[in-house]
Parts: structure tokens; sequence; C-alpha cells
């Protein structure tokens, strides 16, 4: 777990690289930070328009492959530049958007003897969703489901859709489900106030 000061100091960075990116296209150069975040950790980057709160951007990592201020780094450039739903984010842009970070938990396979049971292994506001069958794979973050009210079947359901699968094949004996939780910091508004919020 994160403290305010650490969610705070990961907005900053995000927002801070994605400026310099934009305008320089490097990375910018962190010099210390807080030892937790040389831990290897999962985390996502959001960007929302301001005041509308329409999805930007939204690029991240579900695995602890790396260390969190690297995936970070890494992840708001791509939430930015690279996300294939949206044209690239202007610099000029920046002023109007809001940035979103969520510090993920290790992927758990959801393990059940009847894919039917997969809705009574999952928390709404709680957990987020990785499904995967095949070579396909789709993930959606905990905030998700509460943003769109969905409950825990329409929750699988648009993960199996994000993987680009039917929405039922949660329900395919072969599909792995996997949950993880998210610890979620983010601006009130462009460069205002950073709060951690709840799903």
């Amino acid at each position: 777990m994160y403290d305010l000061d650490e969610g705070k100091k990961l907005v900053l960075f995000a927002r801070k690289n994605i400026e310099n990116y934009l305008q320089y296209r490097k990375n910018i150069e962190i010099q210390e930070v807080p030892k937790s975040f040389r831990d290897k950790c999962g985390v996502f980057v959001t960007l929302h328009t301001y005041p509308l709160n329409n999805l930007r951007g939204c690029i991240g990592y579900p695995e602890p492959i790396m260390p969190l201020i690297d995936a970070l780094l890494d992840a708001s450039v791509s939430s930015a530049t690279r996300d294939p739903r949206f044209p690239r984010v202007r610099l000029e842009e920046m002023k109007n958007i809001t940035i979103e970070i969520t510090v993920l938990t290790p992927p758990e396979l959801i393990k059940v003897e009847n894919p039917a049971q997969y809705p009574s292994k999952i928390e709404i506001g709680k957990d987020g969703l990785i499904i995967e069958l095949g070579f396909r794979k789709g993930l959606l973050l905990p905030q998700v489901a509460v943003e769109e009210n969905w409950n825990e079947e329409d929750f699988l359901c648009y993960t199996c859709r994000k993987a680009g699968l039917p929405l039922d094949c949660w329900l395919d004996n072969r599909a792995m489900i996997y949950k993880f939780q998210g610890q979620i910091f983010s601006e009130t508004k462009p460069e205002g106030e950073i709060i951690e919020k709840t799903s």
C-alpha cells in the first residue's frame, strides 16, 4: 500500500513525464524516488478530459514485471501517445486533462469448479478483472465497473468484450479469469488537488 504523499508523487511524475515527452520526445530523469517505487509493481495511467471526464487514454502493466517508477514513466507516455483508441494527446491539451494512477496488486487466478460460480467470486468496487482465452486477453480496472454501474455478470461480459471475445466467453471452461485490486490516485482537476479514490 502507498500513502497519499507517495500517490501524489506518482501523479506528478506522470504529468511531468507526459508533458516533457510531448515537448522534447524523451522521458524525464528522476534522481531520487521513495524506495517503494523501486519495487516491481503493475500500474495503469488513465487520462480523462476535464470537465467532461471522457476517457482520453489508458495504458499500463497488469503484471509486476518492472520497478513501479519505470512502469509508470512508460505507461504515462503510452497512455498519451500509443492508445490505439484515440489520437495522440497534444501538449496544449494537457491543461484540460486529468491524470489517474492505479497501482495494482498481482493478479490472482480465480478458481471455480463451474464457470457459473465466477460472479460470486468478484467484489464490485474492489476487484479488477483479466480474462485470457486462446491468444486473447482483456483487462478492466476495478473503478470501471463502478463508473458503469455494472453487476458482476456485466463486469465479466465487458471484460470478455475488451479482449475481443464473445460476451459470454467467461462461461467457457478454457477461459482463465484473474482478479486484482487497485489503489487509485487522481487529480480532481488538471494540475489540481490529488486525492486517493475508492473504486
